[in-house]
């Protein structure tokens, strides 16, 4: 049996990926000027290849320069819309010493992605992949 997941690896060194296994996660991240949280929903689907699929997305208000599209709907101070249907991968997060870090959300649970792969102040790679041979 196939485990899905993601993996996370620095831009740096790619050979050094971590394998989380979720078939469903939410990034979440704080804008870093405006202090306005933004979450995407999204499931890893099989392939092969394994891709990403954006399912939703969300952010709590508004600011200059980060506005919703048009088709978000205010619902709960929250302003949520249905992300473009073509596959997002992989992402490429820019991970900066000067900024709170993104949240890797998992069965409801956030944490930081340093919990699972420490920064490099640069760019960090998240894919859709498989378990790893060998790997529980």
């Amino acid at each position: 049996m196939t485990v899905l997941g993601i993996c996370l690896a620095l831009a740096a060194a790619p050979a050094a990926s971590i394998f989380v296994p979720a078939e469903r996660f939410t990034l979440a991240w704080t804008h870093s000027i405006e202090k306005v949280r933004w979450e995407e929903d999204y499931a890893v689907l099989p392939g092969p290849p394994a891709t990403l699929r954006a399912l939703q997305a969300r952010v709590r208000g508004s600011a200059a320069g980060m506005e919703p599209p048009p088709d978000a709907r205010l619902d709960g101070g929250w302003y949520r819309y249905q992300p473009p249907a073509q596959p997002a991968t992989p992402l490429l997060l820019t991970r900066s010493e000067f900024t709170a870090d993104f949240e890797l959300c998992l069965a409801g649970r956030c944490r930081p992605m340093g919990h699972w792969l420490a920064s490099d102040g640069a760019i960090t790679r998240l894919s859709p992949c498989s378990a790893p041979a060998g790997a529980p």
